[in-house]
């Protein structure tokens, strides 16, 4: 089983990219993030019309996620995060694809920080952790996919100096992912690639994706049983560099056969 995030960056303009590289690379599972339209609007027809189901929770102008499946629909699960009935942010989909329990993440991005944005995604990462104990403790086959906006050390920036400031670097916010982990998810690219710089997100400004100067922060976490099967991971880096792409690219992670 081959499941992938992508922090799509509206699914509408980018949908014949997105069409493209589910034609090339075939993955079982894709949580998409950043949606950034809503329900009515996500191209559900088309991506069945390449043999994909598909559940969403959408949401305009800047969020929604989704889960995909190849040849199959994924069985929804839930379409937010528990924890706050007050929050109406679309950043949190689970659901059932063969057996396995996959979660598509839109983390908040927290910035400006100081204030009441990075309050919110600290409480949000809060939320998650204590989602994902549940599903620790249920013994189920779980992936959590998606765009955690957080870069969890220095080994997974270019160069941290001119984003210091930048929520994705706050020690606090590197923190809640360090216990997240520390539940027992494996980080399957930091697994697959201990000492390597990969990146899964280049920003439009300065040439970054030009100079490489990229950060990581989508991220797919195993749970012990799919850990096990872990055979590859790795990030589709061509297709950041196609005209009019996401500053995000495909991450994903190769599990053996049971």
């Amino acid at each position: 089983m081959k499941i992938a995030t992508w922090n799509i960056n509206n699914v509408q303009r980018r949908l014949p990219l997105l069409l493209a590289w589910l034609e090339a690379t075939r993955p079982d599972v894709v949580a998409l993030q950043e949606l950034k339209v809503a329900d009515a609007e996500f191209p559900g027809a088309a991506l069945e019309a390449v043999g994909y189901g598909s559940v969403c929770a959408g949401q305009r102008p800047w969020n929604g996620v989704a889960l995909l499946a190849r040849d199959t629909t994924p069985v929804l699960v839930r379409r937010s995060l528990p924890g706050d009935a007050a929050d109406r942010q679309s950043r949190y989909i689970e659901a059932a694809v063969n057996g396995v329990v996959v979660a598509s993440i839109y983390l908040p991005n927290g910035n400006p920080q100081p204030g009441p944005k990075f309050d919110y995604k600290l409480a949000w990462f809060e939320r998650l952790r204590a989602h994902a104990a549940s599903l620790w403790a249920s013994g189920h086959p779980v992936a959590l996919a998606g765009d955690f906006n957080v870069v969890p050390t220095d080994d997974d920036i270019y160069s941290p100096e001119s984003w210091l400031d930048n929520a994705l670097l706050q020690p606090e916010a590197r923190a809640a992912y360090r216990r997240l982990l520390d539940q027992g998810w494996t980080d399957a690219l930091r697994a697959r690639h201990p000492t390597d710089r990969i990146y899964t997100f280049w920003d439009y400004r300065r040439n970054r994706w030009q100079r490489d100067a990229g950060l990581r922060i989508d991220h797919l976490l195993l749970s012990a049983g799919l850990a096990s099967r872990l055979a590859d991971a790795g990030v589709d880096r061509a297709v950041r560099g196609m005209e009019d792409a996401s500053d995000h690219a495909p991450a994903w992670a190769l599990l053996a056969d049971d």
